[in-house]
């Protein structure tokens, strides 16, 4: 007589406490498909089970960043195809930001390679962010490390999102960036959390970390009180000239893994699967939403790396019989 499925027992744990790196590690070395169905169950509480997130990005200043961190293109210490550029002008951003509103994105996201904005750089992104507003678009800016009263003039100017990435665990951080550290982007999420904007953060999968490390990154995330409203999963893309041009890719389901921890660690979060997605199959982009990402950057471009096309992503979604957030609920 063939046995009865049983469904794998609860998490024994509050989502809402601290998460040890043990913890995560427990979780990574579950089962494949035990650990789906657990990220999957938590998505479903919380968010609509077949929709996903538009976002569009814009590098508003290009090229030319002081910071030696190694997987970045735009840094000025790396021979790369990247030139530094100026700030963008601002019917430029809006004619970006009124062609990503009518392609379907519901966030406008602006770039710019700064470590760390002045006060007239500032101000400029500011009138772009109050542009951007006015379009009925959310608004997200990342623009490096913020000072003492940065974060509220974005506030004020109708910021909804600031993106700033951790990047890696603290242990692993060291050999990855060595101008800026780990507790000065710790200090920029207080003041925008202080703020009142909401928190955009994540990291990157495949700089040379162990799983260990990746799972540290995913406990200094959960462990932001509050959590990350956002939380970007990039995959490395791996950029001639950069210092990290030959790491190793991660394997796939790896990267599934750690996108499914984070959907179980920060339930509420939307889990965008970000940079590297044109390196993806259409199947392990599946299983990504399947374990919990429910948001992506469409356009051709995230800053200076590719990205799937907006066609060919319509032409997943049909496939999978997924939907933009917001859009109807197919009868």
């Amino acid at each position: 007589m063939a046995s009865t499925p049983t469904t794998p027992a609860p998490l024994a744990r509050n989502a809402e406490l601290n998460w040890t790196i043990q913890d995560i590690l427990d979780l990574y070395e579950l089962p494949l498909l035990d650990l789906l169905l657990r990220a999957q169950d938590e998505h479903r509480q919380h968010h609509e089970p077949n929709a996903v997130q538009l976002s569009s990005l814009l590098s508003i200043k290009t090229g030319g960043c002081p910071e030696d961190c190694s997987y970045c293109p735009q840094s000025s210490r790396y021979d790369t195809e990247v030139d530094s550029e100026a700030l963008m002008p601002m019917e430029q951003v809006l004619d970006a930001a009124r062609a990503a509103k009518e392609g379907g994105a519901q966030r406008f996201c602006m770039g710019a390679a700064w470590r760390s904005p002045t006060a007239r750089q500032l101000d400029s992104v500011s009138a772009m962010i109050e542009a951007v507003k006015n379009m009925g678009l959310e608004t997200c800016v990342t623009l490096g490390m913020l000072k003492e009263g940065q974060a509220e003039q974005l506030r004020d100017a109708g910021l909804d999102y600031y993106n700033h990435n951790l990047d890696t665990s603290p242990e692993f951080y060291g050999s990855i960036i060595s101008t800026r550290t780990y507790q000065d982007r710790l200090d920029t999420l207080d003041r925008v959390r202080s703020a009142g904007i909401n928190v955009c953060c994540g990291g990157i999968i495949g700089l040379g970390e162990s799983r260990r490390e990746r799972a540290g990154l995913i406990a200094q995330l959960a462990n932001l009180k509050p959590y990350p409203e956002s939380v970007p999963v990039n995959n490395l893309v791996s950029v001639a000239g950069t210092p990290l041009e030959n790491t190793p890719a991660v394997d796939s389901f790896e990267f599934v893994r750690t996108i499914a921890a984070a959907r179980i660690t920060m339930p509420r979060a939307v889990v965008r699967l970000s940079a590297g997605r044109d390196a993806m199959t259409d199947t392990m982009q599946a299983l990504c939403f399947m374990a919990g990402a429910n948001s992506i950057f469409y356009g051709d471009m995230l800053l200076t790396t590719g990205n799937p096309q907006w066609l060919e992503d319509q032409a997943l979604f049909q496939r999978l019989g997924l939907r933009p957030a917001g859009a109807p609920v197919p009868c």
